[in-house]
């Protein structure tokens, strides 16, 4: 019998709430990022700018904490039993940010019913047509409008050129026009992870889809990815042709056309496609490189591995990776996310002996995922199948961040064995109670709606599991597919009060490549959605050296990668390096 971990949590005593309710979340106010003065931290600046509350004719949130107060009211509503109590847990896992929940619950939490809350949704234009792709663009705008992430894949859409009875644009076209919806409906105020637009390595498109980038084709804030399969990875190894090639539909065949076997993005089977035309993988794999080199663009997912690690494997098909690139998505999937902040998890930090919380982490990694599931409920949705997709699989993304900000107040070196064993470790209890609550909530109220027994039970990341955990899970079934995603929101970390980024180290490269790669296949190993990775390096770096750390990540089985050169460029921030590449 696994005891519920929330009777144990010690409810804090406030004074009386104040709450109010009032128009959509556009509707707040938004200032300029100017330079803090010297009364106000950078903190407050940006508290202001994204998250308080502002109607007009009325009262502004005087306070972040007026913002906690008001986000765990609205949280609290989704619970039958209990609200207050579930309110004020909600509330003391907020305070002195232990718990960062996603933007969009911050921002719209508690205004209107209206609000939209998701993280992230998955789009593709599934038909391939004018009116699949303008049909797409449509979701993405209402995804966009309500404040959300999405992740596109244009898999789907012919190759230019193509003589199918579909137009003929071709994926790279088609971009512009999500670069115009990003622009218009977020703006300057964008969430930095606002899109991602992805393609597979083996469609036709994907050498002008590298190029894109540099004809400017997108807006600054749509990162690109690139899904690279194990027979991609494995001809550049071999250094053996690779076939551009798409599914052959109605496509006529020519006398010598020549025609393979593969699963297509979003399908479950594989299915005949028609051989373009063949390049060197490595020819190919130089051009990712020197895009990344210059860029840090497009990220590298490997599609194989993600699909393969995937609880729902027996329900889905992944084929879209989150802007924020922690959740892998299938189409219409959808997320909530939120990060633990680790370096709030440290008992007497300025003393010779300061230790982990271990109690503290554990109770809120597990009221934060009851928080994040109620979130799922709360939630208004900018389509119906949207918000079917999101409760049928109930998928949610609890991370962690300020990782190194801990590992500084607890004496430790970023990469060290102590802090790799460190990080082993919380990662793990932070799993363990994310799936004890998960399975707490499903004998309370039901397993989500896609859930099956006997398969879900050989899902990888269940395998892994206690024991204990397993026979619960057999015994209950679970209330989220997945429950751990480890991002980098740089935003959040800096409303925090300037954090360490995720799991990445303090500073640009401050550590070396070997021991980033290292930390984030120790936390990938216990993540069933995936960790964000970002490889910091030095600007003298060469193409060589980036095309090693990416293929290293592969291999120690990541789901992404994406390494940034970086310098120091006066004005005290990183940016990319652009000087030509060194071969």
């Amino acid at each position: 019998m696994i005891a519920p971990l929330e009777s144990t949590l010690i409810i804090r005593k406030r004074g009386r709430w104040h709450h109010t309710y009032g128009k959509p979340p556009h509707h707040f106010k938004t200032i300029a990022m100017d330079a803090p003065t010297h009364e106000e931290s950078p903190s407050l600046a940006l508290w202001r700018a994204h998250y308080q509350w502002h109607e007009p004719g009325r009262v502004a949130e005087p306070s972040i904490e007026a913002t906690w107060d008001r986000v765990a009211l609205a949280v609290s509503k989704a619970e039958t039993h209990q609200p207050d109590i579930w309110r004020e847990r909600f509330r003391s896992i907020l305070q002195d940010y232990r718990f960062l929940p996603g933007s969009q619950v911050l921002h719209g939490a508690g205004t209107t019913p209206d609000a939209g809350l998701s993280s992230c949704y998955g789009i593709a234009p599934t038909e391939d047509s004018v009116n699949g792709v303008f049909g797409a663009l449509r979701e993405s705008a209402l995804a966009l409008h309500a404040g959300a992430g999405i992740g596109l894949d244009f898999s789907h859409l012919h190759p230019r050129g193509s003589s199918a009875t579909s137009p003929p644009y071709g994926t790279v076209s088609y971009m512009p026009l999500w670069r115009e919806a990003a622009d218009i409906l977020q703006g300057a105020d964008a969430d930095p992870d606002c899109a991602s637009i992805g393609l597979r390595c083996d469609h036709p498109d994907i050498e002008g889809y590298i190029d894109a980038y540099a004809g400017h084709d997108l807006h600054p804030l749509i990162h690109r990815t690139v899904f690279a399969s194990d027979a991609f990875m494995e001809a550049v190894g071999r250094k053996t042709d690779w076939p551009l090639v798409f599914p052959l539909r109605r496509q006529p065949l020519t006398p010598h056309a020549k025609v393979c076997e593969r699963q297509w993005a979003g399908g479950t089977q594989p299915q005949p496609c028609l051989v373009y035309k063949h390049v060197a993988a490595t020819s190919l794999w130089t051009r990712l490189l020197q895009d990344e080199y210059v860029h840090a663009s497009p990220r590298i997912v490997y599609m194989d591995t993600m699909q393969r690690a995937n609880n729902l494997w027996y329900a889905e098909q992944i084929s879209i990776n989150s802007p924020c690139s922690s959740v892998p998505l299938p189409v219409g999937g959808a997320c909530n996310r939120g990060s633990l902040n680790l370096s709030r998890f440290v008992l007497q930090p300025n003393s010779r002996h300061p230790q982990v919380d271990w109690p503290g982490l554990r109770l809120t990694s597990a009221v934060a995922i009851r928080f994040l599931d109620d979130v799922l409920d709360i939630s208004a949705y900018p389509l119906h199948a949207l918000s079917k997709s999101a409760h049928a699989a109930r998928r949610l993304g609890l991370g962690i961040t300020g990782l190194d900000s801990m590992f500084a107040k607890l004496g430790l070196h970023y990469g060290s064995q102590a802090s790799l064993d460190l990080t082993d470790k919380i990662i793990q209890v932070v799993r363990d109670a994310a799936y004890q609550t998960s399975i707490e909530i499903a004998r309370e109220k039901e397993p989500f709606p896609a859930y099956d027994r006997v398969r879900h039970a050989a899902s990888p990341m269940v395998l892994k599991l206690p024991h204990e955990l397993q026979d619960a899970i057999a015994s209950h079934g679970l209330r989220n597919s997945h429950v751990l995603a480890v991002a980098s929101d740089r935003r959040l970390d800096q409303l925090a009060g300037g954090l360490s980024h995720g799991i990445e180290p303090l500073g640009t490269s401050a550590a070396s490549a070997d021991a980033q790669l290292a930390m984030a296949a120790a936390v990938q190993f216990h993540v069933d959605n995936a960790v964000a990775v970002n490889i910091h390096v030095p600007a003298a770096t060469s193409c060589t050296e980036l095309g090693a750390i990416l293929r290293r990540a592969w291999q120690l089985q990541l789901k992404n990668c994406r390494v940034v050169r970086a310098r120091h460029n006066g004005a005290g921030v990183t940016a990319i390096e652009t000087d030509p590449m060194r071969q």
